[in-house]
């Protein structure tokens, strides 16, 4: 029985749309499990490891609070120089004692493309840490201005690139939106509100200053979703 070129043609554009199907469930596995990565090398303060997620391009950065960080060097200062020191002592590895657990769920991840055809993403994760230092560490050799036992909650609204055959970081956005003492709870918690200079007067700080960020609890700004509503396909936020 012959089989007309409209049939073939029919069974060509089915199979090119599981194929992009296919390849969109790929990518968006090998973006969570890219994530999921950084979240546990950040537990256990491998932060060279962190860097290495990230892309090549002078594009990549990180805002964290109202900072950016731009380009591996900035990245590396701000993992490497300034949470590796405070944490760890510029050891970059687990410390005894010290708990710094990054839950990440909730993930909401988008594939497209850009202008030159390279495959890209955007992804929104929520991250419930549970941090603190324990009680046989001397108070001297605790990380200086970090709560001896907190709860934080935030945001990451992400952009990640298809580069050398790997999806990578290319831009990290964390939002911390809330942080509390143990204790107290967020009834009355305080959080971090911001940095205050750029590098190099500050050597630790970011390479530039933005507006938003020093938004924390009890304020309960809507960081804006990266992706249209699923249903009514309306932007939201």
């Amino acid at each position: 029985m012959a089989v007309s070129p409209d049939s073939i043609a029919q069974l060509e554009r089915a199979i090119t749309n599981l194929a992009d199907r296919l390849q969109n469930l790929e990518d968006i596995t090998a973006i969570r499990h890219l994530h999921h990565s950084y979240g546990y090398y950040s537990d256990k303060c491998l932060y060279p490891s962190v860097v290495d997620l990230f892309s090549d391009s002078p594009l990549a950065s990180v805002h964290f609070l109202n900072g950016v960080w731009h380009g591996k060097t900035g990245i590396t200062r701000l993992f490497v120089d300034w949470f590796g020191v405070l944490f760890t002592g510029g050891t970059n590895k687990p410390t005894k004692g010290l708990l710094l657990d990054h839950l990440m769920m909730q993930d909401i991840i988008t594939i497209s493309q850009n202008e030159s055809g390279q495959r890209t993403a955007k992804g929104r994760f929520r991250c419930f840490l549970q941090g603190g230092s324990h009680t046989s560490i001397a108070k001297e050799n605790r990380p200086k201005g970090v709560q001896e036992q907190f709860w934080e909650g935030g945001l990451y609204e992400n952009e990640y690139i298809f580069e050398d055959g790997k999806w990578k970081i290319l831009t990290l956005g964390y939002n911390m939106l809330w942080q509390a003492d143990y204790e107290k709870g967020w009834f009355g918690g305080e959080a971090m509100t911001g940095v205050e200079k750029c590098f190099p007067e500050d050597p630790l700080g970011p390479d530039e200053i933005v507006t938003e960020g020093k938004e924390v609890w009890p304020e309960t700004r809507m960081l804006p979703f990266h992706y249209s509503h699923p249903v009514t396909g309306a932007t939201v936020g």
